[in-house]
């Protein structure tokens, strides 16, 4: 997937380490933020091509600043992937129903990671 650009919303730093260095090895192109208004400034400063983004962050959690992105008609379309603990039952549907495109849970697969994230890329480029 070269020359795609992530945004990875993450405020632990040794998951950020990882999910970068597998996302980096598959060819992606990643900036980082550590919380949502970093990660809004981010996406208008810079549109990705997509967002990784955890949900339990601080200053401003994934929850609220992907409600803002979805609510933005210039940011409305990225697609977005929610990196997350909350694994109990009805937070997939709860993600989903937000707008998030796809959700992988924590502890992440990381053999699977970089093919889901391609999978989502591929999606949101054919349905364009």
């Amino acid at each position: 997937m070269e020359n795609h650009h992530v945004l990875l919303v993450e405020d632990n730093l040794d998951n950020q380490n990882l999910m970068k260095f597998l996302l980096e090895r598959a060819g992606f192109q990643v900036s980082t933020a550590n919380n949502g208004l970093e990660a809004l400034d981010a996406v208008r400063r810079d549109p990705p091509d997509i967002v990784l983004m955890d949900l339990s962050l601080p200053e401003m959690d994934g929850w609220t600043a992907a409600k803002v992105m979805k609510k933005d008609p210039a940011l409305a379309d990225i697609p977005l992937i929610a990196v997350t603990a909350h694994t109990l039952p009805g937070d997939r549907r709860r993600v989903l129903d937000l707008g998030f495109d796809s959700y992988i849970s924590k502890p992440i697969n990381v053999r699977m990671f970089d093919v889901e994230v391609t999978r989502v890329l591929n999606q949101k480029s054919q349905a364009r």
